[in-house]
């Protein structure tokens, strides 16, 4: 097939089709293909690194670059942490330098980005700017945008996770407070089942009862009320259909549903606030005040709702200090988002406080310049923006470097450096004043004292042992800088920031000394570490694998590795390259031994296959007779059953042969231990009755000894060693109906005799079943090169069950005498 590559405009779409039109012409050319590839992907990571530093003004467009980025964004990365040391950047914050401020504010279904839009622009009153550097000024353009990005969302739907009811409950008798909440949270719990749920009620003039409340949506089970009208009419149907309803007649309603805690929290604190704390939850308690319901709903039923949330966009906030050149910042964050988000969709839009058209007490004119950005999480290409502690280190990082190329002091700092509290997330927070800074209200008391400790610059170092380790490093460059510099600002600066890092090392030594668990929950470095273990040791069913399988399991690895990559940091990776070298030699090992077995399976399938189209006639016909005459002679299950085990210690014996004679590389332990195996399997057929395996071990003398060894382990008297087992097929005909031997079983009869005889019965009964479901096989394919005709495999039956009475009564005649 012909590609016409100019039916293609953009340039990422060239080069895609001609690579698959490389790939399809065949393997010959797989190699250079792939080389080409990766010299392209190359060029690409050196031309979004190097095109950042000149954007100019924001009215000049740019050309959209492909997102090659993550592919090399390690090493870019590694290698520009190594360029700017802690020292640098310690000894410029000292001097004055801001740090850069890069906060993910929310994520965003498909169905939200026109809000988000609205809410960037300032309702269109704001040009925003796309990522080909145009400017987009009108509304209409602005709701041209969603469906320009429409292909680039799962447009998935959020979860319905709480329910807003109301429940009219008939005229009641009851007598008292407590009675009435008994009766109406009975009536709930019929209706809604195992479902979390507050509530509040209202007593009408005529005794009736007007219940309203929230209840979680999903119930244990994992059904899913979908908070509407239909979901009013099952629930209906559950209580008319319970035992409340005999005793009182209740109506249910749903006013509407929403997603996620902060929904539910905001419902149940609405519901305090208009029922003055007379609030109470599915199992009695008073939910008092605003701060109880944020704490029902965060603490206690964010487990149950499950809820799921679209992630087709990101809003990301880039902010400066008061003060900061407004045009230089506006330009550092142009080119921090064209090479970070290379290949993805966004727009962008600066707000200014001399700018901003929403007034300073509605949340506008904030002092601090900032701009914001909406993002799509999957690229162009198919690749999904990743959002972990590590990311956001390094989106920090590529912020400051723009903004000191366009003349902006900003550093990337790290609050280990300055043992600075962690940060409060959204869902721990609510605001309450949108005047300058907005002031907020914690949601718990945990969240509150959280909240705190951020705003009032309290002092506060992580717990895990890398981070521990980290802040003696920063201990150590800050007093380097305060020997060296020779400003006194600078050495005072420098020495605050050691002695708040020397202290607070010394409050969690003392606290390490009493509570020994150490967790980092700010990194999902141990979690990953944790996955990667169970990949790699996935359990000994690993050791007989097919291919599709090791693929699955090395596939598996990969990712666990890459996954754990992306979460480490600069000082993590020695110890990150030790792991993955070792897991990485664990799977070559298991690739080894899944194609031994691999090997060894062809060998035995072309012992029955290849042998015979190899063979001349005259050979296969002799072959025949043999099978024939030993089928004859002992029985085919017998036959089958000792010919499987030669099959393989004989594949195994010429895999050794051929690592002897330089043909295989392989390990030659691993064939020597099939060929012991194999013996010990043959030894343990002859001793339980097989007589075709010794017939065969007369002419192999390793056979002999391992049948010999395995006599002499069962320690049995000498004339049984040399007695010839009983036919196995008589004694499978036996084990069929047991009953008349043992009714002639005396009871003087040797024990040692009925456990053999039991041993020997019930390996060969094994036999015997694989040899029917073989010749049902044989018989569904045609084949019958192997089997008996079934009137001569009936007679014999009869024959050798005559034999085996006349031994039985030759035996019980010489018991007799």
């Amino acid at each position: 097939m012909e590609i016409f590559f100019g039916a293609f405009t953009s340039e990422w779409e060239q080069r895609r089709a001609a690579l698959l039109h490389e790939l399809s012409l065949g393997p010959k050319r797989r190699s250079s293909s792939e080389d080409e590839m990766k010299r392209r992907l190359k060029a690409m990571a050196a031309l979004g690194g190097g095109g950042g530093a000149g954007g100019g003004g924001g009215s000049q467009p740019k050309m959209r670059r492909t997102a090659a980025k993550s592919i090399f964004a390690a090493e870019t990365r590694a290698a520009a942490d190594a360029s700017r040391p802690i020292e640098a950047r310690l000894a410029a914050v000292a001097q004055g330098s801001q740090p850069a401020v890069v906060k993910m504010a929310s994520y965003g279904a498909g169905a939200r980005v026109g809000a988000m839009l609205n809410y960037v622009s300032r309702g269109g009153e704001l040009a925003v700017e796309n990522d080909n550097g145009e400017r987009i000024s009108s509304r209409e353009d602005l709701a041209r945008l969603r469906g320009d990005w429409n292909h680039l969302f799962q447009n998935r739907a959020e979860s319905r996770d709480i329910g807003s009811f109301t429940v009219e409950i008939a005229t009641a008798a009851v007598s008292s407070d407590e009675a009435m909440h008994e009766l109406v949270r009975n009536s709930l719990t019929s209706a809604f089942g195992d479902r979390r749920y507050a509530y509040a009620v209202t007593r009408q003039a005529d005794g009736a009862l007007t219940v309203q409340g929230a209840v979680v949506l999903r119930s244990g089970q994992g059904e899913r009320l979908t908070g509407d009208h239909k979901a009013a009419s099952i629930i209906q149907a559950r209580y008319d259909a319970s035992a409340a309803a005999q005793d009182v007649a209740a109506r249910f309603s749903f006013q509407g549903y929403g997603n996620g805690v902060e929904y539910g929290a905001s419902k149940l604190r609405s519901l305090v606030e208009r029922h003055d704390g007379n609030v109470r939850d599915d199992r009695g308690q008073v939910i008092g005040d605003e701060e109880l319901a944020g704490d029902l709903v965060q603490k206690e039923w964010r487990g149950d709702l499950h809820s799921r949330k679209g992630r087709d966009v990101m809003h990301l906030i880039m902010s400066a200090r008061a003060g900061t050149n407004v045009e230089a910042f506006e330009n550092a964050a142009r080119d921090f988002l064209a090479e970070q988000f290379a290949g993805h969709r966004y727009v962008f839009a600066m707000h200014d406080p001399a700018n901003d058209p929403k007034e300073e007490g509605e949340g506008g004119k904030r002092p601090h310049v900032h701009a914001h950005a909406i993002i799509t999480m999957r690229s162009e290409s198919g690749d999904r923006i990743e959002t972990t502690p590590q990311v956001f280190r390094e989106w920090r990082a590529t912020m400051a470097e723009k903004a000191r190329a366009h003349g902006i002091a900003m550093e990337m700092t790290d609050r280990r450096e300055f043992a600075s509290s962690p940060a409060f997330a959204r869902n721990q927070v609510r605001p309450v004043s949108s005047e300058g800074r907005t002031e907020h209200v914690g949601t718990s008391e945990a969240a509150q004292g959280r909240y705190d400790a951020k705003r009032g610059g309290r002092r506060s170092l992580a717990k895990a042992e890398r981070s521990r380790e980290y802040a003696i490093k920063a201990t150590q460059s800050w007093q380097k800088i305060a020997l060296a510099s020779g400003d006194r600002r600078v050495v005072a600066y420098a020495e605050q920031q050691r002695d708040h890092l020397t202290a607070s090392l010394s409050a969690g030594q003392a606290e390490a000394s009493v509570n020994v668990v150490h967790a980092d929950f700010g990194s999902k470095f141990g979690a990953n570490l944790v996955t990667l273990q169970k990949a790699v040791l996935e359990g000994p069913e690993m050791r007989e694998t097919t291919r599709a399988e090791f693929e699955a399991y090395e596939k598996k690895v990969e990712t666990a590795l890459f996954r754990l990559e992306r979460s480490v940091g600069p000082d993590e990776r020695h110890d990150f390259d030790e792991v993955a070298s070792v897991a990485r030699e664990h799977v070559n090992g298991r690739r080894e031994l899944m194609e031994l077995y691999e090997m060894k399976g062809q060998a035995q399938a072309e012992q029955g296959t290849a042998t015979e189209r190899a063979e001349s006639p005259e050979r296969r016909d002799d072959a025949n007779e043999q099978w024939h005459a030993a089928v004859a002679k002992h029985g085919e299950a017998v036959v089958e059953a000792a010919n499987d085990v030669l099959m393989d210690i004989e594949t195994s014996r010429e895999g050794l042969d051929r690592i002897e004679a330089g043909e295989l590389s392989n390990d030659p332990r691993v064939f020597r231990a099939d060929i012991e195996r194999g013996l010990a399997r043959a030894a343990e057929l002859a001793v339980q009755g097989n007589t075709y395996m010794r017939e065969v071990a007369e002419k192999d003398l390793d056979l002999n000894r391992a049948i010999e060894a395995a006599e002499q382990s069962q320690e049995r008297p000498a004339e049984e060693q040399g007695k010839t087992p009983a036919n196995v097929d008589a004694v499978t005909e036996q084990q069929r109906d047991p009953r008349p031997e043992e009714a002639e079983r005396r009871p003087d009869e040797p024990a040692e005799q009925a456990h053999e005889l039991a041993s020997t019965v019930d390996a060969t009964n094994r036999l015997q079943d694989k040899l029917n479901r073989d010749k049902e096989a044989a018989q569904r394919g045609g084949e019958t090169t192997r089997t008996n005709p079934a009137q001569q495999h009936i007679a014999r039956l009869e024959e050798l069950e005559r034999e085996e009475l006349e031994r039985r009564e030759r035996d019980r005649d010489d018991r007799d005498r």
